[in-house]
């Protein structure tokens, strides 16, 4: 597994992942931005990772994986912590830098400008990331399966993803809090304490965790039936 992962970085993974994972985190610092938008841009690397430029298929890596002396499941898991390894990497740089959007949003306030974020705000970040962490589960059981089931249906993997991802944020950050009625659900996300915002980032961890075990698992199986 050890060399596997090795490969995946310093083969598969093109230098615009780490671009992007590394550029998008400081679209929090943006007044008025919708905070959970940002996460979309870490699906944009899955094209990049499983394509790319000069890499991926069009270099018929996976071919290659599995000319390995390698299982086809441990080829499945080596990207499976690839993509958490980006994912997990973007939510410590966010969650790094919100201190500094709440110092940048109340420096606004108090030159008398206003910061106003469609739906939750910086007072629900931690459960914006517990939002998140689902929101990326739900990508990667729709993601895998699709494209190992024959290794090359890149597009409609990437498609369904991303559009799967933007509504499900959408719905949870954006929509439902700005609906009127809704209070008691913003609320209950932002204004609870951090306590209870932890106890939903928690049990959005375990979601993650069962999810992605379920994903390698039909993942795994659909790419044995593979014949290359």
């Amino acid at each position: 597994m050890k060399a596997l992962l090795y490969k995946e970085f310093k083969l598969a993974m093109h230098p615009i992942c780490y671009i992007f994972i590394a550029l998008f985190p400081f679209l929090i610092l943006i007044p008025s931005y919708p905070i959970a938008i940002g996460f979309i841009y870490v699906l944009s690397c899955y094209p990049i990772l499983f394509l790319g430029a000069n890499k991926g298929q069009q270099s018929n890596d996976l071919l290659y994986s599995t000319l390995l002396p390698v299982r086809k499941k441990d080829i499945v898991l080596a990207r499976i912590i690839t993509v958490a390894i980006m994912q997990f990497a973007y939510i410590l740089l966010v969650s790094c830098l919100s201190p500094l959007a709440r110092v940048v949003h109340s420096n606004i306030i108090a030159s008398g400008g206003t910061v106003s974020i469609p739906g939750l705000n910086m007072d629900g970040f931690v459960s914006i990331l517990a939002i998140a962490i689902i929101g990326f589960s739900i990508a990667d059981i729709i993601f895998f399966p699709i494209y190992y089931k024959k290794g090359k249906s890149i597009v409609m993997s990437t498609l369904l993803t991303i559009i799967g991802f933007i509504v499900y944020l959408a719905v949870f950050t954006i929509i439902i809090p700005s609906i009127n009625g809704a209070e008691a659900y913003k609320d209950f996300l932002c204004n609870r304490g951090l306590g209870v915002q932890f106890i939903l980032l928690a049990a959005a961890l375990v979601v993650y965790f069962v999810l992605h075990f379920i994903t390698f698992k039909i993942s795994a199986k659909r790419l044995e039936k593979v014949d290359f």
